[in-house]
């Protein structure tokens, strides 16, 4: 069911029961609830359709390339990577596209994000073993609607040469 008949399907069962003080304060209150529990769920589904990224055996970095269509804002991908590893992300503009996904998200297992716009988005060991996200996304602040192209290139360090960057 989607947010929105999840939402009106609760006010149409809700409304009859309901005084006016809490028409007043308590219905905002519980459909503005129901509204994160939906958005929760939906986010939580996006996740199964993240490209994976692979390194081939012994690899140390991959390169992704990609195009956002006008009506795509962003895209997700996953790798997984153990404590103390070095990453860098770096994300560069493609020739062949009038308009670059230039934002860059790394989500990382316990829930914490890092990046920006541009270049290097992330430098860093990584805090903990586990899936990875990263979310590339074209700036909807410098955006004129067009094909937005990427190249990001990911390169991540084993345990043992990351040692000394990451004490």
């Amino acid at each position: 069911m989607s947010s929105f008949k999840l939402l009106n399907h609760l006010f149409i069962k809700a409304l009859p029961t309901m005084s006016h003080r809490s028409l007043r304060y308590g219905l905002p209150c519980t459909l503005f609830a129901t509204l994160l529990v939906g958005l929760s769920v939906n986010s939580a589904a996006a996740k199964t359709n993240d490209t994976p990224i692979r390194f081939a055996n012994k690899q140390l970095s991959t390169t992704i390339t990609g195009k956002l269509s006008p009506k795509q804002s962003e895209r997700w991908y996953q790798f997984k990577a153990a404590s103390g590893q070095y990453a860098i992300i770096n994300i560069a503009p493609r020739a062949d596209t009038t308009e670059t996904a230039n934002v860059g998200v790394l989500h990382m297992p316990n829930g914490q994000q890092d990046g920006t716009k541009g270049g290097i988005i992330y430098q860093d060991c990584l805090p903990e073993s586990g899936k990875y996200r990263l979310r590339i996304a074209r700036n909807l602040m410098a955006t004129q609607g067009k094909t937005a192209g990427y190249i990001a290139e990911i390169i991540i360090l084993p345990q043992y040469a990351s040692q000394a960057l990451c004490q």
